[in-house]
């Protein structure tokens, strides 16, 4: 869960930075640039963050789907949600490279490519969701920080909260943090080569997560 919060953090910056200005994995920017458009204030684009935010809609819903099939069948459903991730992430990056080359698709836009990753991570809310870790949503840090500026300042003992779930707050956190310098560094090489990158990070994790069991028992709400 801490890899996958770093990789988003990253996918929003290889976004925002190379891609026109739009996030494809904070939902609430999106939300937020399309308010800016109906003002009338900013000159903000209307139709990029549009459609990343439909395609992040329409991912979420289809996890929901896919994904609870797969948990009826009692399958390594949270792998499977990674390495469908990691599919449209490369199919993303490849298609970048195919239509742009190695460069960045700032000054030439690309919904397709933006509804790509935007369904990405929206399958990707679907499985951070259905992981249910708590303090450790993947994709937004708000909740994660007051529950930990909380607990650091808080005087009454009985609100401390468990040295794990602080952990697990302070990696959320700082999690986003290292994604987004990681994404950032990234952008020289390209969308298409930096989301092939981000790709293959995934699909490693979900392969790890298959063959190291230890994992499963570390992490017991992830058993399948």
């Amino acid at each position: 869960m801490a890899t996958l919060t770093v990789l988003a953090g990253a996918v929003d910056a290889v976004s925002f930075l190379t891609m026109g200005q739009v996030f494809t994995a904070l939902a609430t920017g999106n939300l937020l640039f399309l308010a800016f458009a109906v003002a009338g204030e900013g000159q903000v684009p209307v139709a990029r963050p549009a459609f990343a935010l439909l395609a992040f809609v329409l991912g979420a819903v289809a996890g929901a789907l896919v994904t609870g099939r797969i948990v009826a069948r009692r399958r390594h459903w949270f792998a499977a949600a990674l390495a469908i991730e990691a599919a449209l992430l490369a199919l993303a990056g490849a298609t970048a490279l195919w239509r742009h080359g190695s460069g960045s698709l700032a000054d030439h836009p690309d919904t397709f490519v933006i509804a790509i990753v935007g369904f990405a991570m929206g399958l990707r809310a679907d499985t951070a969701l259905r992981a249910a870790v708590p303090g450790m949503p993947t994709m937004l840090i708000q909740v994660s920080l007051v529950r930990l500026l909380h607990d650091l300042v808080s005087a009454t003992p009985k609100s401390a909260t468990p040295r794990t779930s602080r952990i697990r707050l302070v990696i959320t956190v700082g999690g986003m943090f290292v994604g987004g310098v990681l994404g950032a560094l990234m952008t020289p090489w390209g969308t298409g080569r930096a989301l092939l990158a981000i790709a293959g990070v995934a699909l490693i994790l979900a392969t790890l997560y298959v063959v190291l069991p230890r994992w499963r028992m570390l992490a017991p709400e992830l058993v399948d």
